[in-house]
């Protein structure tokens, strides 16, 4: 008999052990650690307890296009039970790079636990092979962006363009477009062109109709030579795509989806200069150009200034390259020019004028020539190298001193006649010989009111700082009182954070339903896993809550549960609020 009861003993201690053995476990999955800009990430946060307080983490860099999604699993075999429940996300990232999902955390057993982040490296669009039988598989057949690129081989600094059109089936309505990924013009000198004012227009695509709009214009000029990559423009477009189902008045039923498309990446290969015939002053200018230098004055008086214009104006690079210097006598006091541009970018590149404009002070009268300025740049059209050159500028000096070396030079005579200085009787008439000083009262901060009050003031504090820190040992000591405490604050977080959720569905009816269960908790004193109907039910009946109340609050529960299932417009969701506020409000004035 002894040996059976210390064989019943070690069972009950092996079961214990058993059921105290099986840790807490919290953890964040994803479908993927790498993909591409265009594909959807899926996230799970799996838990083997149940818990309250789920907070995910900020999905910043993604947009969330799923969930949360809740699933429950529970089973028992051979006698042990196995609990597993999970939140789903569904995410599409935003733009390329490696970011990090940082933690989640949730309340289990009244400890918190968090997550592991973990990375995520979004690359460039992927091809997505296309599946028939997928239910995107129209939108995807319907909806194109294609990037047409004006020339494939160009000069080193000669202008291309990069249209973006997006045909889309007359079967197929657009909601929105969302542009999640711009592409990078590496090695290129970019300007991209205003294309808001641009209307849908009736075209083909693959010799079927389409309708199309032009979504981007880019003008381009390659910096290097060699093949060179335009990388793709990726879009994320909200579509409206027809079903085989109709309603009852026989029109055809739409289905709503979202598709990330892209225009694919393009190789150019850009050519370099000819060498043959380059000149030695060649600075990259690559275009059409007109080239001209000019005075603003040909005759003036020493000292007096003008403006002497350097301008280059056609089309081309003119962003690109720098205008050619001028060369002055060393009698013209020369400023550092004043550089302008009154340049345009359209489709056909770079037109408009470049000018540098010197500001020239003559010394000396005379003569002085400005000599011939010549500007080289590579014609596109010809596919050589030409020089333009200006005219010789004569700039006489009128009136003025003689310049050194004439025989009218005389440095005693220029510097000589200085004008004497006048001294008046009252020079020094703005300082003060005399003064009007007046006594100042002075008065003694010791053993004034104020100095006796701060003096006793800290011996005055010191009853107050031991009543304090009593009533907060008190406060720390009552553990029933702070869950409670703590379940109240947690109630008005998360009906404060419905009401800002108030359109959107999912996050709203979470938060309202946290907001329910931690005002349960509070009330009730009950935990997350000990709630059921018939349970709350009971209690709140126990408490003198009317029946009409309690049913209420039953249905604003059941609501919660449904509403990720069921669709459901604002109105509805700002009377469930309305109604949660106010079922919790009677309750707290019936319970006993």
């Amino acid at each position: 008999m002894q040996i059976i009861k210390h064989i019943y003993f070690l069972l009950i201690v092996f079961a214990t052990s058993l059921a105290s053995g099986q840790s807490v476990e919290f953890v964040m999955k994803t479908s993927k650690q790498k993909l591409g800009i265009n594909e959807r990430l899926r996230v799970d946060f799996e838990m083997n307890q149940d818990g309250d307080n789920f907070n995910p983490p900020d999905f910043s860099n993604f947009t969330v296009v799923g969930g949360p999604n809740q699933s429950v699993s529970n089973s028992w075999v051979n006698g042990v039970r196995t609990y597993k429940k999970t939140y789903s996300y569904f995410l599409a990232p935003k733009q390329r790079g490696t970011f990090t999902i940082s933690q989640a955390s949730i309340v289990i057993q009244g400890n918190v636990y968090k997550t592991t982040p973990k990375k995520i490296q979004v690359t460039a669009a992927v091809d997505i092979p296309k599946d028939p039988n997928d239910p995107k598989y129209l939108a995807s057949e319907g909806v194109h962006l294609v990037a047409e690129v004006a020339k494939a081989n160009p000069y080193l600094n000669e202008a291309i363009t990069v249209v973006y059109k997006l045909y889309i089936s007359p079967t197929i309505g657009v909601d929105g477009i969302n542009e999640i990924d711009s592409p990078r013009y590496h090695d290129f000198w970019s300007q991209v062109i205003n294309t808001q004012n641009e209307k849908v227009q009736n075209g083909t695509y693959n010799g079927e109709n389409y309708r199309f709009l032009v979504y981007k214009k880019a003008v381009l000029y390659p910096q290097k030579t060699g093949e060179l990559e335009i990388e793709p423009l990726s879009l994320d477009l909200s579509l409206r795509v027809p079903t085989n189902r109709r309603d009852i008045f026989g029109s055809i039923l739409m289905s709503r989806v979202n598709r990330t498309i892209s225009a694919g990446r393009k190789t150019i290969k850009v050519k370099p200069l000819p060498e043959e015939g380059k000149p030695q002053d060649f600075t990259g200018a690559v275009g059409t150009f007109e080239f001209d230098v000019s005075a603003s004055k040909t005759e003036l008086d020493a000292t007096e200034s003008l403006q002497l214009k350097i301008a280059v104006k056609g089309n081309g690079n003119l962003k690109l390259f720098k205008l050619p210097k001028v060369s002055l006598p060393s009698s013209l006091e020369v400023y550092e020019p004043e550089h302008n541009e009154d340049v345009r970018t359209s489709l056909a590149g770079m037109q408009g004028a470049i000018t540098d404009s010197y500001t020239v002070v003559p010394q000396y009268k005379g003569k002085y020539p400005i000599p011939s300025v010549s500007f080289s740049y590579f014609d596109i059209k010809t596919k050589s190298y030409k020089r333009l050159s200006s005219e010789e500028i004569l700039i006489n000096v009128l009136n003025g001193p003689a310049s050194q070396g004439t025989s009218n030079n005389n440095p005693s005579t220029i510097s000589g006649n200085k004008q004497a200085v006048v001294l008046s009787g009252d020079h020094f008439a703005f300082i003060k010989t005399k003064t009007d000083f007046s006594a100042i009262k002075q008065d003694y901060f010791f053993k004034t009111k104020t100095f006796w009050t701060l003096l006793l003031l800290p011996f005055l504090a010191i009853p107050l700082a031991i009543l304090i820190r009593n009533k907060k040992a008190d406060r720390d000591a009552d553990v029933v009182g702070n869950k409670i405490r703590k379940a109240n604050k947690l109630v008005k977080k998360y009906l404060s954070h419905a009401k800002k959720s108030l359109g959107q569905k999912e996050a709203f009816y979470i938060a309202l339903e946290k907001a329910l269960h931690n005002y349960l908790k509070a009330k009730l004193h009950i935990e997350t896993s000990d709630m059921s109907k018939d349970k709350i039910t009971d209690l709140l009946t126990d408490k003198n809550v009317e029946a009409t109340v309690v049913n209420d609050f039953i249905s604003i529960i059941e609501r919660c549960e449904l509403a990720r299932y069921t669709p459901i417009d604002i109105a509805t969701m700002q009377e469930d609020f309305e109604k949660a506020g106010a079922t919790i409000s009677l309750i707290d004035k019936q319970a006993r």
